[in-house]
C-alpha cells in the first residue's frame, strides 16, 4: 500500500518494516479523539478562511459518518494502515473526494498524535477519577459501619495500640483522596492543546490555535511549537499518579489478604471475589487481591519504560515517542480494571468484629495507656514507661492481661496505682480517649467521614 507521505520516496516499504513501524494495532482506540480533533481543525480552517465553509461542512459530515460507522462496528480499522490518523484521513478522502486532502492543512501528524493522546488520556483520567470516588464511597460506608469496632493497630507487624476498624479504613480513604488530587493536577497540565504546532516550527498559515483549543475543551494552546510536539510530560505525570494509586491499592490488597487468612481471621471476602484450589477442597484463595498486588509492578514498569524512552531524545519529535502509547494505555487499562474489583471486595466483605476484639485483648496494646495513667499520677513519662513495661512483664509471667492483673500485683510495680487503673486500661476507654484531630476515637472517625463526604460533594 502506497503511503500518504509518498513523495520524497516512493512510499513503498518492506513488509517487515511496515509491521514494525505500524501503530494501528494499539492507537486505533483513539479514533473518537482523532475524529473530534479533525472536526475542530476543519472548523478552524474555515473560520480563518484557509478553506471554504462548504468544504469544512463536507469534511465534518464525512468525519461524522466515519465516526458513526466505527462506533457501530460497520467500519473497522484497516490493519494495513500505518496508524489511526492515516486510516481516517484515507477513508475520508475515499468518501468525500479531493476535499478530504485539505484536512491536513496547517497540521502535522506530530501535533495530531500529541493532540489525540491528550484528548484520550483526559477522557480516561475522568473515568479513573470516578472509579476512585466509587472506591472511596465504599470505604466510607464500611468505615462508618465500624467506627467503633476495635482491633489491634500494628507497627512492624506487631500489635501496637488499639484502633477502630473504621479508623484503619479511613487511612486508605486519605491515600485515595491524594490520588484524586494527583490525577486532578495531571489533568490540568494535560489540558493544553498542541494542535497547530505542526511538525515542530508552527505554520505559515494564519491559524487560530486558541479557538481550536477552546473548541476541544482545552484551557489553552502550547506556547512553544517544538515543546508542543515533543512533550510527553503529561503522560509521564499520569503514569506517576497511576503508579502511586496502584501502590495504595496494593497495600490495601495485602491487608485484605492478611486479614482474611486463618492466622488473622478479621474479615472474610465474598465468594464472588475468591477462587478455589484445584487440589485442596478447603481453600478459598483471594486471587483478585493478589492480582491487584501483582499488577502494581506492571504499572511501575510502564512508568519506568516511558521515562527511559524519553530520557535521551533530542528535540523535537522522534519515532521513539510512538512507544508512549502502549505503556500509558496499559497503565490506564490496568488501573481501570483494578479499581472496580477492589470496590466490590470492600462492598461485599464480612467483618468479624468478635475476632478483631479478641485479638485486641492480647498483646498488651493498652500499655501506652497505662504509662499515660501513671503520668497522670505524677510520674515523669520515662519512669511511667518503665513501670508500664514492668507491669507487662509481670502480666505475661502470670498469664494475665493488663485488665486482669490484680491490684496487689500492680502495687508491686508502682504504689501510685489505684483501682482506677482498670478504667484507664479498658480497651473501649483507650480508644474513646483518643479524640485528638485525626485520632482513632469513634467520634474522630465519624468527623473524618463527614469531612471527606463534604469534600466529595
Amino acid at each position: 500500500m502506497k503511503k500518504l507521505w509518498a513523495g520524497r520516496t516512493d512510499g513503498v516499504t518492506n513488509p517487515a518494516a511496515d509491521a514494525f513501524n505500524s501503530s494501528i494495532g494499539f492507537d486505533s482506540r483513539m479514533f473518537r479523539q482523532d475524529i473530534a480533533g479533525s472536526m475542530a481543525h476543519a472548523a478552524m480552517l474555515a473560520a480563518t478562511g484557509i478553506i471554504g465553509k462548504d468544504e469544512a461542512k463536507t469534511l465534518s459530515d464525512g468525519l461524522a459518518a466515519i465516526l458513526a460507522d466505527m462506533e457501530s462496528g460497520k467500519l473497522l480499522p484497516d490493519p494495513a494502515a500505518e496508524d489511526i490518523h492515516m486510516f481516517i484521513e484515507a477513508e475520508l478522502t475515499k468518501r468525500v473526494g479531493q476535499v478530504g486532502k485539505k484536512l491536513h492543512t496547517a497540521r502535522s501528524r506530530n501535533d495530531q498524535v500529541a493532540l489525540d493522546l491528550r484528548l484520550y488520556l483526559r477522557d480516561e483520567t475522568a473515568k479513573i477519577q470516578a472509579a476512585t470516588t466509587a472506591l472511596i464511597e465504599a470505604l466510607l460506608t464500611k468505615a462508618e459501619a465500624h467506627a467503633d469496632t476495635i482491633l489491634p493497630g500494628y507497627t512492624h507487624l506487631q500489635r501496637a495500640q488499639p484502633v477502630t476498624f473504621g479508623h484503619h479504613l479511613m487511612a486508605y480513604v486519605m491515600m485515595l483522596l491524594r490520588d484524586k488530587g494527583r490525577l486532578d493536577d495531571a489533568a490540568k497540565r494535560m489540558n493544553v492543546a498542541p494542535i497547530g504546532s505542526c511538525a515542530l516550527a508552527g505554520t505559515t498559515y494564519k491559524t487560530d490555535r486558541q479557538a481550536e483549543a477552546a473548541a476541544l475543551g482545552f484551557d489553552g494552546a502550547c506556547e512553544n511549537s517544538m515543546d508542543g510536539v515533543s512533550d510527553r510530560d503529561f503522560a509521564l505525570e499520569l503514569l506517576s499518579a497511576l503508579s502511586i494509586a496502584m501502590m495504595h491499592l496494593s497495600r490495601l490488597a495485602e491487608e485484605l489478604l492478611l486479614f482474611s487468612s486463618w492466622e488473622y481471621g478479621f474479615i472474610e471476602l465474598s465468594d464472588a471475589y475468591t477462587t478455589g484450589s484445584s487440589i485442596m477442597p478447603q481453600k478459598k484463595n483471594a486471587d483478585m487481591a493478589e492480582l491487584i498486588r501483582g499488577k502494581t509492578g506492571r504499572v511501575y514498569g510502564d512508568l519506568l519504560g516511558l521515562l527511559t524512552t524519553m530520557k535521551g531524545l533530542p528535540l523535537a519529535y522522534n519515532k521513539d515517542m510512538q512507544e508512549d502509547k502502549e505503556a500509558v494505555f496499559d497503565a490506564v487499562d490496568t488501573v481501570s480494571a483494578c479499581l472496580p474489583v477492589m470496590t466490590g471486595m470492600i462492598d461485599t466483605m464480612t467483618v468479624k468484629k468478635d475476632a478483631m476484639r479478641a485479638a485486641a485483648g492480647k498483646g498488651f496494646i493498652n500499655a501506652t495507656d497505662l504509662a499515660d495513667y501513671l503520668v497522670g499520677k505524677g510520674l515523669p513519662f520515662r519512669d511511667a514507661y518503665r513501670a508500664a513495661g514492668q507491669a507487662v512483664a509481670l502480666a505475661a509471667e502470670k498469664g494475665a492481661t493488663l485488665e486482669t492483673l490484680t491490684l496487689d500485683d500492680y502495687k508491686t510495680v508502682c504504689d501510685k496505682i489505684g483501682q482506677d487503673v482498670y478504667a484507664a486500661v479498658d480497651l473501649d476507654a483507650c480508644v474513646s480517649r483518643r479524640q485528638s484531630f485525626g485520632g482513632t476515637s469513634p467520634a474522630s472517625v465519624r468527623a473524618q467521614i463527614a469531612a471527606v463526604r463534604q469534600k466529595l460533594s
